[in-house]
């Protein structure tokens, strides 16, 4: 997951108070005169430069989001997450910062929020308008955001799913870092404050899926973890609707998964696995195993293999370590052949890095929290390098998430398919206006994008 649900040093519920006083209303006027109109499928207009027919027909287009954060209708939703930030500190990029008006747009469009302010008095009408309509729809809620925020189909990051994300609209995606990470992690939580709070976390979700498979203790052998552990739980996930599972490794660690060799994983394994310290490179020679295996074992049960790819969050997190081309000896290998992975978040500053990654049969992309993070206009310029080339592994993306007791993960749904569209618009308007396609194509990779190259590659069965 991207943000938690409670940012350290974000109370989004005191930030939004707070709002009239760091965004002057000038700024939100402006803003609110420029949103798109209410109907959220309402992405961009010739204002922007885009083709206003291309605009058009993008609006029709049901979306599949690759990467969202759904939340079930669960009180707590304890399942949403394997890594929430909670606790952990960073820096908001500006487009995430409160003063943002497109939170505000996204009031306007979902709630009718009638005011161009955030003042206590007027939160007050707007939580009564949020809970009316989450008791009016009841388990029915996360579909109804999906009809506000023109979506059929999101891809769920989860731990478990929950009450609410029917199997017909809402596909589970698993979290694996936790099956890379049987022996004690003492040694790489001391490596920064981040990973000091993350790695207990993994060692928690580790532990639940011994439980679930009834192991009350890690098997003596690798052999024997591969198989009563490792394996069984990603057929459990598969037998329960998995689609994918997702690696939020670059938290964690480098994305350098080396080949390495099975004797030695082995030998590691079996010395540490009932105590003591494995050395930093001791660990990776296992990791970089099991992330091969686990890989192999996800493509094989008929999964995609999700990486986290972006430049943050976290001030002890290491960007340089979540460089996708890190990736291309795992996605290279012969074994791995038949395993799709996806690079999530498209490798943010790394995305020409994607473009080269994409030449690769079994690599694909999407363009999660770049539709939140990055203003239209660069996404645009992403988008035309990527879709030059292999517009049939593109995949749209929301990271969509639940910010605070008022930014619900159908406020960020709202504006990163708001953004994301726009950004496909102005993208396929250059390469039209530019001759590399005609509009009968241009309408078909906008398809392509939104909706039908995930479908396939899912076997969504979805036109």
């Amino acid at each position: 997951m991207i943000l938690p649900h409670h940012p350290p040093g974000l109370d989004m519920h005191r930030l939004l108070r707070l709002l009239p006083f760091v965004a002057s209303a000038l700024l939100l006027e402006v803003a609110l005169a420029s949103c798109a109109p209410t109907d959220s499928r309402a992405n961009a207009s010739g204002s922007t430069g885009a083709d206003p027919e291309i605009v058009a027909y993008l609006d029709t287009v049901r979306a599949v989001d690759n990467h969202a954060h759904a939340n079930s209708v669960a009180p707590g939703d304890s399942d949403a997450d394997a890594l929430p930030l909670d606790g952990i500190p960073f820096e908001l990029p500006a487009p995430l910062r409160a003063e943002n008006p497109d939170w505000l747009a996204a009031y306007k469009a979902l709630y009718k929020y009638p005011h161009t302010d955030l003042t206590e008095e007027h939160l007050g009408a707007l939580r009564s308008s949020m809970q009316e309509i989450a008791k009016a729809q009841g388990d029915r809620f996360p579909e109804w955001v999906l009809q506000q925020v023109g979506s059929e189909v999101v891809l769920a990051n989860r731990i478990a799913m929950g009450p609410g994300l029917d199997s017909a609209h809402f596909k589970w995606v698993a979290f694996a870092d936790a099956l890379l990470l049987p022996l004690s992690t003492t040694t790489e939580a001391a490596e920064s404050f981040d990973r000091g709070k993350l790695f207990p976390l993994e060692t928690k979700l580790l532990q639940r899926y011994l439980t679930e498979l009834g192991v009350a203790k890690l098997p003596p052998t690798l052999a024997a973890y591969t198989s009563t552990v490792v394996t069984p739980t990603l057929a459990a996930q598969r037998k329960g609707g998995c689609v994918a599972v997702k690696f939020e490794a670059a938290y964690l660690r480098a994305l350098d998964f080396e080949p390495a060799d099975s004797a030695a994983a082995a030998r590691i394994y079996a010395r540490y696995v009932n105590g003591g310290e494995p050395t930093s490179a001791e660990y990776k020679t296992l990791q970089d195993w099991l992330f091969r295996y686990v890989a192999r074992e996800a493509g094989r049960l008929g999964m995609a293999v999700h990486v986290h790819s972006f430049e943050g969050f976290g001030n002890g997190y290491r960007a340089s370590g979540a460089d996708p081309i890190l990736l291309e000896s795992a996605v290279a290998d012969p074994a791995l052949q038949k395993t799709p992975f996806v690079i999530v978040h498209g490798g943010g500053i790394y995305a020409s890095h994607t473009a080269a990654m994409l030449w690769k049969p079994n690599v694909y992309a999407d363009i999660s929290m770049m539709t939140l993070a990055y203003a239209p206009a660069r996404l645009a310029a992403i988008l035309r390098m990527w879709l030059a080339q292999y517009p049939e592994k593109v995949l749209f993306g929301s990271d969509a998430v639940a910010l605070g007791p008022e930014m619900g993960w159908e406020i960020s749904a709202w504006v990163a398919g708001r953004h994301g569209r726009e950004a496909l618009a102005l993208a396929l308007t250059e390469m039209l206006r530019h001759g590399e396609v005609t509009r009968d194509r241009a309408h078909q990779i906008a398809r392509m994008v939104m909706r039908t190259n995930a479908s396939a590659l899912y076997k969504l069965g979805l036109k």
